[in-house]
């Protein structure tokens, strides 16, 4: 057995449909899917299409910095979506996986205060995360090669915020 859990292209796709069977099943209807860029963003394409979501926003937060290696807390880059365009909506957060839940919870904390209701929904989950996910594919303790991660960028950039 390996130590990693490997998503190809094809599994995704069939993840993607079963967490969206699966949200649905549950009744929720969101108004918006809040993507947490950048792995949620496949996620929240592939739910707002099976789901029939058009409101599809995003949301970058910055927390791994490569295998096993992250910031003590996770960072909101801009631009920050605005809590107007959030007020009253039942919002679904999408990203690929719940490892430490810490950027799920930023996330979630965030849309808290101004949203009907928020729910999150995610590929994958660790069982050491401080977020327990209404939504889960799957749960895994082992390191994930995502499709759209697991090959070196074709341009190594330095990591730049830019101002607000």
């Amino acid at each position: 057995m390996s130590d990693r859990e490997e998503l190809s292209w094809e599994l995704f796709g069939i993840a993607g449909r079963e967490l969206a069977q699966e949200i649905a099943d549950d009744g929720f209807e969101p108004d918006l899917i809040l993507s947490i860029a950048r792995g949620g963003l496949f996620v929240a394409g592939s739910l707002g299409y099976a789901l029939d979501v058009k409101n599809l926003h995003v949301m970058n937060v910055e927390f791994y910095t490569g295998v096993d290696q992250r910031l003590d807390l996770p960072v909101m880059l801009p631009p920050v979506p605005s809590v107007v365009d959030l007020t009253g909506a039942k919002v679904l957060v999408a990203d690929d996986v719940a490892d430490t839940g810490a950027t799920l919870k930023l996330v979630r904390d965030f849309c808290q205060d101004h949203v009907a209701e928020v729910r999150c929904a995610v590929i994958y989950q660790k069982p050491r995360s401080d977020v327990d996910c209404e939504y889960v594919w799957k749960h895994t303790d082992r390191w994930i090669n995502f499709p759209w991660s697991v090959q070196a960028p074709v341009v190594k950039r330095e990591v730049r915020v830019l101002d607000a």
